[in-house]
């Protein structure tokens, strides 16, 4: 009898702990597009749809002064018109009127190229100036949402150290912004922080900009790029599990230059001077872009990503002497196409 009992019980136990949400099987396969200087057109969607993509990440930016300042600037005239409340809702239509999902996703801009994640206000009086600017900042952008029934709304980009000493602003802040927009709400973390953000049984995805390092080598096998993600792809894995919550890389992408995997963040080479031709690695970003197609879209627990990133004037962008971010007119846009065809059904 005790032997039945203890076998019902570990019985249990096995199904309790194997035990994983139903998470849907469509992916996000998403595009970040850099704001326009003008108004979106239907040329510039076609581009969008003939790489798969199913959701697009618009980016309204807001602009500081420094690390300390508490003035954010945000939805004014001297911005792109893209960056702005207008443009953003122009893009929405556009793109929602030819079968494309969107994605808001706010982030502020640091003169001098500062990193958000190490924002720090001198007083108590700045942080309730600049926390006041930030809720209207990013409420402004979930009505527009909320209005727009846009599928996914991401509160924050990379404000790590703003998260952890105003943990309290930002519970209020994600209840705000339940109240006036009922959709999927994300967060988009720095890789280096992702484990040790606090609220994330709050939302609905582990947002990640998924810059991880994953090699040392100039130009690595794929088989060496995978070796790199196994202790980053547990890690994600795990904080999935222990928060029944999917992945989502608010961001990924690579540059198409030699060591891109080294430290995938940096958006410009401090190598050879001047010397473009000889650094350059198309090779490398489509490898290095195949492998995170292989090691994460299929999985249960991984949710997708938005591409970083991706220009609306497609015939000019990128090229094989642009070393930046951008797939366009490279190698890597037929793996980006290749890949998102095998996920390419419409989300819901």
């Amino acid at each position: 009898m005790k032997s039945k009992l203890w076998l019902a019980i570990v019985s249990l136990l096995f199904i309790f702990c194997s035990y994983q949400p139903d998470f849907p099987k469509l992916k996000y396969n998403g595009l970040s597009l850099v704001a326009s200087r003008d108004s979106l057109k239907i040329e510039h969607i076609l581009p969008l749809k003939n790489v798969n993509a199913n959701t697009i990440a618009l980016m309204p930016f807001a602009f500081l002064e420094d690390l300390k300042s508490p003035e954010l600037h945000f939805n004014n005239k001297r911005q792109w018109w893209g960056e702005r409340v207008g443009g953003v809702q122009q893009s929405i239509q556009l793109l929602q009127r030819n079968g494309l999902k969107v994605m808001i996703k706010p982030q502020i801009w640091i003169w001098h190229g500062e990193f958000t994640g190490d924002l720090n206000m001198t007083s108590d009086k700045d942080w309730q100036t600049f926390e006041n600017s930030y809720l209207e900042y990013i409420l402004l952008y979930a009505e527009l949402a909320e209005q727009r029934q846009i599928s996914l709304f991401c509160i924050g980009t990379e404000l790590y150290n703003f998260t952890e000493k105003r943990p309290e602003f930002w519970q209020k802040m994600i209840a705000e912004v339940r109240n006036v927009y009922s959709g999927k709400i994300t967060y988009a973390e720095n890789w280096d922080k992702i484990d040790q953000f606090q609220f994330w049984d709050q939302l609905d995805f582990i947002g990640v900009d998924a810059y991880f390092p994953v090699s040392e080598e100039e130009n690595p096998t794929e088989a060496e790029l995978s070796k790199g993600w196994e202790s980053h792809k547990k890690m994600l894995q795990n904080l999935s599990s222990a928060t029944k919550k999917q992945v989502l890389f608010t961001e990924y992408g690579y540059r198409n230059v030699d060591f891109a995997t080294k430290e995938p963040w940096l958006a410009s080479s401090r190598r050879r001077g001047d010397e473009l031709p000889e650094y350059l690695n198309e090779e490398l970003q489509a490898k290095a872009l195949q492998v995170i197609y292989d090691e994460f879209w299929p999985e249960k627990w991984f949710a997708g990503g938005f591409l970083w990133k991706w220009h609306h004037d497609h015939e000019r962008a990128g090229g094989k002497q642009n070393d930046q971010f951008t797939p366009q007119n490279k190698m890597a846009e037929k793996i980006l196409k290749s890949n998102y065809s095998k996920y390419s059904e419409k989300l819901e």
